[in-house]
């Protein structure tokens, strides 16, 4: 039997329903996204109508956090769906969302919070916790939701300047003082870094669902997308972590003799042996 409601919290998100419902079922993004909550997500199974995995979540720094099962199911023809906690800590809780259009590019929704064994002198510092936290949850969702909404209006997943010629990008040395920075040549999104004394230009936009790509703190040749944790390598593209293909658009910035920076539109000379995208 599913427990009272500790508290119901309500928000408009201003994007569509059906990026919404793609959200719900991507339980990738959690240990990412959420990294404050949740710091691993292990899926057992997943489909149309929800998903099952083993999640992990987030504890102070350098503490291992706590297991849980989580267990999604949809009913989109009610426009709902649970997370039900089924093992580990908070085990028989229940989060039931409703969703519901509120026009082309805004969605409604409300979400009560059941957990079971509150004494009454609890339930509203339970619910307060639990609003705060979605407040936030939701905060990040909407932020992620809205970006990939515009990168699918613009089609940038996939761009790549176009032309048969070079395009040229000005002085390098002025280039490589800025680098990283954005470039948007033809209206496309790159970004330019520095590695090994060479400038390359990489698409900024991760292929796999439109994440802004930005520097890994790990290695300076490396690009990571903070959605979902792929992970790519910005001298050529290659596909390093995550799954699927590599980036649309990665080379070697050409520099010629009085200096001036030029991006190859085509194929070019490769880098540490392997050819450029």
């Amino acid at each position: 039997m599913t427990a009272p409601a500790a508290a119901t919290y309500h928000r408009r998100v201003q994007t569509s329903e059906a990026r919404v419902w793609e959200n719900v079922l991507d339980f990738e993004h959690l240990p990412f996204v959420h990294a404050h909550a949740f710091s691993a997500c292990v899926p057992l199974d997943a489909g149309e109508g929800g998903w099952r995995a083993r999640v992990r979540l987030a504890a102070p720094a350098g503490a291992p956090g706590p297991e849980i099962l989580l267990a999604l199911e949809l009913d989109r023809p009610a426009r709902r769906y649970v997370a039900r906690t089924v093992e580990g800590p908070g085990a028989g809780t229940e989060i039931w969302t409703r969703v519901g259009p509120a026009g082309p590019e805004a969605t409604d929704i409300a979400v009560a919070f059941h957990v079971p064994g509150l004494a009454e002198d609890q339930r509203d510092a339970v619910g307060r916790a639990y609003t705060a936290l979605y407040a936030r949850l939701w905060d990040e969702d909407e932020a992620m939701m809205r970006r990939r909404q515009g990168v699918l209006d613009g089609c940038l997943i996939g761009a790549r300047p176009q032309g048969g010629g070079r395009l040229a990008l000005g002085p390098a040395a002025a280039l490589a003082a800025r680098a990283p920075c954005a470039i948007e040549p033809g209206g496309v999104p790159l970004r330019v870094v520095a590695v090994g004394g060479a400038l390359f230009a990489h698409a900024a936009v991760c292929p796999h669902q439109g994440g802004p790509l930005d520097a890994d703190p790990s290695d300076p040749a490396r690009v990571r997308c903070p959605w979902h944790g792929f992970a790519f390598d910005a001298r050529d593209g290659a596909l390093c972590e995550g799954r699927g293909a590599g980036l649309p658009f990665a080379r070697r910035v050409e520099v010629d003799e009085r200096g001036e920076a030029w991006l190859p539109s085509r194929r070019g000379s490769a880098v540490a042996g392997r050819p450029n995208a």
